[in-house]
Parts: structure tokens; sequence; C-alpha cells
């Protein structure tokens, strides 16, 4: 674990923590609002008092404060959020043929530049979720005008043309186009079209947004803490990576004297360092490998076939030689209740999201205990529910929490 072995046994009492969520249609608001649902379902999970403040605004990074603790520590947290939700807009705004056509145009962006072949070779699960929006809209396509002329192709009298046509359209929007908001197919195509422009950056937009976060990030690295966490979720994990790589090449010694663990939850980092236009975000995979300060954690799970599992990130990134990413795997099945299970294990994306959602069972990872818990985000690499004190020998916290002084205040604590 490099230095995240021998420093994980403390506890946090001041945490910051730089969030780079996944590509969902959500502002910082939102991303607010689902951290206080979330942080008051685990709460109750693991029997620690959890208060979330109200959202701020520091020039173009919004953040909220954090506390939880129980009789004997409290530990204080600030979160920053660095949603792109200003970039999904702006690609999910267009209209429907213009999302269609970019959408197969970044696919063959992605399949020329190697992209493809990669994906089936280190996670062929991955490959698949790549393949599946676009050949669902091609079997759509396809199947209309196939059932239109089923009198033409069974060779039957012209009239049946007046129940094949209705057919062919009540298929199409009955069938079809509830399937495509079931499975968002017109935001997987958005998806890949950020992704393309991710490993290219070609596009002034992007580019202008991760120098954003870098300024931002600048000034939230001057709030003193004990540890910095970098945390990102799927495709956040790109813009992370682009983000803190860059930071490292202009100036090395950004993080020296603290201790920064970057975390990928279900990370998506490959599905553009695979594309061979991605020079510069493997070259920024290489610079947090190698930085001595950063610990980097990669939450992996089985039934998520979003991510790249079991893959070794920084050596497929061309960094065989650096330190790798240490891998903690973890189960859906064992964080949410059988009932939540069985409702969402066919749903990909809500698998998917479940790294940064409330837990109802106790499992070896836990978004809100790693981001507001006690304990170091280093300790995640190898966390057990038993690692976290039993919390209900001690008594009730939630007048502590609420007592002048012991809730966070951002003028005074940071």
């Amino acid at each position: 674990m490099r230095a995240g072995q021998d420093r994980s046994a403390d506890i946090v009492r001041k945490r910051v923590v730089l969030h780079f969520p996944g590509f969902e249609p959500l502002d910082a608001r939102l991303h607010h609002a689902r951290y206080q649902r979330s942080a008051a379902e685990s709460a109750k999970t693991w029997d620690l008092a959890v208060n979330v403040g109200q959202l701020h605004q520091a020039g173009s990074a919004a953040y909220f404060d954090v506390s939880s603790g129980n009789a004997d520590h409290l530990t204080e947290s600030r979160i920053y959020c660095f949603d792109h939700s200003s970039l999904v807009t702006s690609l999910t705004s267009k209209p429907v043929l213009s999302r269609v056509l970019s959408g197969y145009a970044s696919a063959c962006r992605v399949v020329m530049e190697g992209g493809l072949t990669g994906y089936f070779r280190h996670a062929w699960r991955f490959g698949l979720f790549f393949l599946s929006p676009f050949l669902l809209l091609m079997l759509a396509v396809l199947s209309s005008p196939t059932i239109a002329s089923l009198p033409f192709t069974l060779r039957i009298e012209v009239w049946n043309y007046l129940w094949s046509l209705p057919l062919a359209l009540a298929v199409f929007r009955l069938v079809f186009v509830p399937l495509f908001g079931r499975l968002h197919t017109l935001h997987l195509f958005a998806d890949w079209e950020l992704a393309v422009a991710m490993a290219r950056l070609d596009r002034p937009e992007v580019n202008r947004w991760i120098e954003t976060c870098m300024a931002d990030i600048r000034n939230a690295l001057k709030d003193e803490a004990d540890e910095y966490v970098i945390s990102s979720h799927s495709m956040g994990s790109t813009v992370a990576a682009h983000t803190i790589g860059m930071l490292l090449a202009e100036d090395p010694d950004i993080f020296k004297g603290k201790r920064v663990t970057f975390v990928t939850l279900g990370g998506a980092i490959l599905q553009c360092s695979l594309l061979r236009s991605a020079a510069v975000l493997r070259a920024c995979v290489g610079r947090i490998a190698r930085a001595p300060e950063v610990f980097w954690l990669e939450v992996q799970c089985l039934t998520d076939s979003i991510h790249f599992y079991k893959s070794r990130v920084v050596s497929l990134a061309g960094h065989p030689d650096a330190p790798q990413a240490r891998i903690a795997f973890v189960r859906v099945k064992q964080m949410v209740s059988p009932e939540r299970y069985k409702r969402i294990k066919f749903d990909l994306l809500r698998v998917h999201r479940q790294y940064v959602l409330g837990s109802d069972s106790r499992s070896n990872f836990d978004f809100t205990l790693m981001t507001a818990g006690p304990l170091p985000a280093a300790r995640f690499a190898n966390f057990q529910p038993r690692d976290l004190h039993d919390r209900r020998k001690h008594a009730d916290l939630e007048d502590v929490i609420a007592m002048p002084g012991v809730l966070m205040d951002a003028q005074r604590t940071f």
C-alpha cells in the first residue's frame, strides 16, 4: 500500500474531500441533496451521528460541510463537488437526430482508435456495454421497416398494409421508445461523445472545464486538514485524473506535506485512456501513480459491468513500472438489503451508482463512511465492518452533534 499502510490507523479529525461525480444530469445542488439522503441512510446502518450542512458556493466550486462522530470523537469534513452537469446538459440538450449522429460518430472513433478491441481484451462486459445502445437503436430502426413490409415479404394482398404499417409504428412506440428511456440510450450516446472528447481534448468547453477544476482545487488545498480525499465515480474518474495529473505537471510539490488518497469508484479511466489519442490522459495517470504523497485506491465490483473489473488501470495506461493502484473489491449484494437488491440487480446504471449511495447493510465499503467517517480513506483498501467501533455502546449522539461549537461552521473551522 506504500504510504497508505502506515498511515491508515489514526482517526481523522478534519478532512477535505474533492469529489468528481459521474456522467449524470445533476448539478451540485442535486448531488448535495443525494448526499444528504445517502448520509441519513448510512448513519442508521452504522449507528453514526451525521449532520450535513448547507451548500455553499466558492467561486465556481460548490461545497458543503459534514460533521459525524460518536461519544469519543468528532470528524469534520468539507466536501467539494466538481460536477460537470454543464457539459452533460450541452450534450443532452441537442436535437434527437443530432444526438444520434454524434453518438454513432463517437462510436466509430472509439473503434478506429482501438478502444473496442481494448474493452473486450480487458473487460468484455464493458465492451458489451459500449455496443448495447448502438445495437439497440439499429435493431429498432431495422425492425420497423421489416414489420411494415411484411405484406410484400409474404406476398400477400396489398390491403394487409393496413395492419402492418400501424403494427410497425406501435412496436416502435410501445416497445422500443420505452426501452430507450429505461436503458438511457440517448444519454449513453452523449456519454460516449464526452468520452472521446476527454481522450482527444479537442473541445474547448471540455478543456475550459478542466482548467476551472484545477483553479478550484488549488484554492481547496489551502484548507488545513488531516487528509485530502480525491474521490471520483465513473466518468468523473477521467475528469479527476486529467485535473490532478495536470496540477502535478505544473507543480510536482502541490501535495507536499499532505496525506492524499485518490479513490476511483467504478472508475472508467480506461474507457478513454485505451483510445490511441489519449496520450495526455495516460501521462496524467502516470504522474498520479508516481506521486509519493498519493495513495491510489480503486474500488471495483463484480456485479457492476460499467467499469473494468480486476483491471490494473495504471499498467494498462502504459505505466507497468509505476506503483499500481490498490484494488478493493465490493459486492452490491452485501451493501443493500435483499429486498432492495432484488429490485435493482437488473438495472445496470442503478447498480453502477451504488458506490456513491447510502447502504442499509454493513459491508466493506460505504461512501458516507469514507468521506465523513473517522477512518482514513486508505483504510478502505481492506476495511471490515468490525474495524469501526461498535457505537451502540455509546450514548445517543444527536444532542452532542447539535451542541453549539460542535457542528462545523464554514467560517470558523476551515
